[in-house]
């Protein structure tokens, strides 16, 4: 039958332009049915990324965003999705649910099948079902190919990252602190790596190289993949890491400066999740971890469990739930729990934001303990409600922390860090407006965009503002929300000239007079930022014609909006090149940093009537 097409009034993402399957025809077609809460919709993105890889020039995958979560249907929050997992297809918000109906679809994430020639293939639901998409796959190539009926000209598409500047942060995920020594550590997530400061943000140590693996080594060449959870053993000065997209439990040394795998083989455990020692065991998205003695307790999301792990030997299992997704209450190995993301302790017992049931629960310390219950209904019970169990709401939260006798929630969808009391089971709003945004101020005025962590150090909140890509700070005798300005942001550039990566920008011919000195270059920042002094800077300038015109050596003291260029024109033609390496921050938040790297061709050609002083503009737009 013939596939049915998308609706003429859907938002598309990821593209310049909406598409219909007319347009794809001579195309094999995979939708993509997700959203981008679940956790299993995460694990079958390498699989699809192989699947676009492998067949660049006959595949298109198109991605069918179906919101769970009032949250999720906002086409900003899908945007950052996409960002945050790097997907490079286009994305269709399906807020109605219509591409959703029309396919049939009933689960996250669902697959379907559509023909070079529009016609429905079929569909399988769930993880796991690479070989069987790949065969599929490779059958039609080779049978429309046959047939002459197979497009194999590549489709390009507008990604939301072009044209985007690098923020110094990106999307971190979680964060712990040491009093003692005044430090934080939090996960820089989408920079694959972990940041350790003071509490007034100077930037002391930067732990991975910054590119996806998994490799243990030195601070400067280990590396991880997404990591999001962090705990620090105090007494050995050992910090260990989620490292929740290669599957694995690290260990950083501190003092040593190094990092070691302590449980995780890098592949995703199956169902049913077994268990096993170090290197040897298969984990599956580990987002969160405590240190109690010399277990390490795991909100371990892909199984939908809590696991312990076991610092001495490295033995790891699961700790509490069967693997199913639910909220059910109940002995440790029978209780069901969905998609545990964060995770802390009163000495006591275990507390952990069990995110797909937007619920915050309890896990005894003792094997023969239980589950319970202290906020959440289920899978779709959700909102945002301050009150008393049960009509208390939250919306998929993520983080936890505990801290006199309350447990603080970040309510991570509704954009809010909120307060839980486990004796009355009462939710009280700390932080937030429940709409998404990045203003300092009083508490309830002020707000967040999807936090992730939190922590109190030296009595303030530190929080992982997650798509803000920052780090905000409370003080709760002020009621006042800031944000933490990173300084030492020289020690973040991943990259600089001449491991140009940037964007090139030409401008039209200039003509230069023979007594000209200098090439003026206008550097013109987006709107609403600035340069901050101190902050890394660079320029190369090179002629590719130096017997035509030849460039002076030059150095750069502080930012600038203008630069001057040293060059001597002779005569004839050449090609100018800048590169530039820029750091600035937002006008009203200086903790808000980016980075972007610009190549300028700038074509010369010596001549009379030329200027004596030319000026070129570089726009980081």
């Amino acid at each position: 039958m013939d596939a049915p097409d998308f609706p003429a009034t859907l938002e598309w993402l990821n593209t310049d332009r909406p598409l219909s399957l007319k347009d794809l025809r001579g195309k094999v077609v995979l939708l993509d049915f997700w959203t981008y809460c679940c956790i299993n919709c995460i694990h079958i993105i390498p699989d699809l990324k192989r699947l676009e890889a492998r067949y660049p020039n006959e595949l298109v995958v198109i991605g069918v965003h179906s919101a769970k979560f009032q949250n999720e249907k906002d086409v900003e929050n899908i945007r950052n999705a996409i960002l945050r997992y790097e997907i490079e297809h286009p994305v269709i918000n399906d807020k109605d649910f219509l591409v959703w109906n029309a396919y049939g679809a009933q689960a996250w994430p669902t697959l379907v099948l559509i023909d070079p020639a529009g016609k429905y293939v079929g569909y399988v639901s769930g993880e796991g079902h690479y070989e069987l998409l790949d065969r599929t796959i490779n059958r039609l190539i080779q049978e429309f190919g046959d047939r002459k009926l197979l497009n194999r000209k590549p489709m390009k598409f507008v990604l939301e990252k072009e044209g985007r500047p690098k923020s110094v942060l990106s999307y971190p995920g979680k964060i712990v602190a040491d009093e003692a020594s005044e430090r934080l550590f939090f996960t820089d997530s989408n920079h694959n790596r972990v940041i350790v400061t003071s509490l007034n943000g100077a930037v002391q140590t930067v732990i991975g190289d910054g590119n996806i693996g998994l490799k243990d080594g030195s601070f400067a060449t280990a590396r991880f993949f997404r990591p999001q959870g962090l705990t620090y053993d105090a007494k050995q000065d050992l910090l260990y890491v989620a490292d929740t997209e290669n599957h694995a439990v690290r260990r950083v040394d501190l003092k040593a400066g190094t990092v070691t795998t302590l449980a995780g083989n890098g592949k995703q455990a199956m169902y049913p999740p077994v268990g096993g020692v170090g290197r040897q065991v298969a984990l599956s998205s580990p987002w969160d971890l405590v240190l109690i003695g010399n277990t390490l307790y795991v909100a371990m999301a892909g199984t939908h469990q809590l696991w312990a792990i076991d610092v001495t030997t490295g033995k790891a299992a699961p700790y509490a739930g069967t693997g199913a997704e639910n909220i059910v209450d109940g002995p440790l190995n029978r209780a069901l729990l969905a998609q545990p993301s964060g995770i802390a302790t009163d000495g006591r017992v275990l507390f952990f934001a069990d995110s797909e049931v937007s619920a915050v629960r309890t896990a005894d310390l003792s094997r023969s303990g239980e589950v319970k219950t202290l906020i959440g209904q289920g899978l779709f019970e959700f909102g945002d409600i301050d009150g008393a169990y049960p009509q208390a709401r939250l919306q998929h939260p993520i983080g936890v922390a505990y801290h006199q006798g309350y447990v603080y929630v970040a309510d991570t969808y509704n954009h809010k860090i909120k307060r839980v009391d486990p004796k009355t089971r009462v939710v009280q709003t700390v932080i937030g407006t429940g709409k998404r945004g990045m203003n300092d101020g009083k508490g309830k005025q002020a707000s967040l965009n999807e936090p992730n962590g939190l922590v109190f150090a030296k009595g303030r909140w530190f929080i992982a503002d997650t798509n803000n890509h920052l780090i905000r700070v409370y003080d709760p005798e002020k009621d006042e929300v800031t944000t933490l300005r990173l300084t030492g942001i020289e020690k973040l550039a991943q990259k600089s000239i001449p491991g140009f990566i940037g964007k090139e920008q030409r401008v039209a011919e200039q003509q230069i007079a023979p007594t000209a000195s200098r090439l003026l270059l206008l550097i013109q920042l987006p709107g609403g930022t600035k340069f901050t002094p101190g902050a890394p800077f660079r320029v190369q300038a090179v002629s590719d014609q130096p017997e035509s015109v030849t460039v002076g050596k030059f150095s750069i003291a502080e930012p600038t909006d203008m630069l001057a260029i040293p060059i001597t024109p002779r005569q004839g033609k050449a090609t100018i090149t800048v590169n530039l390496s820029v750091n600035y921050c937002a006008t009203d938040n200086t903790g808000l940093c980016y980075f972007k790297e610009v190549r300028l061709v700038v074509p010369v050609q010596v001549s009379p009537e030329g200027s004596s002083n030319p000026m070129v503009t570089c726009e980081l737009r």
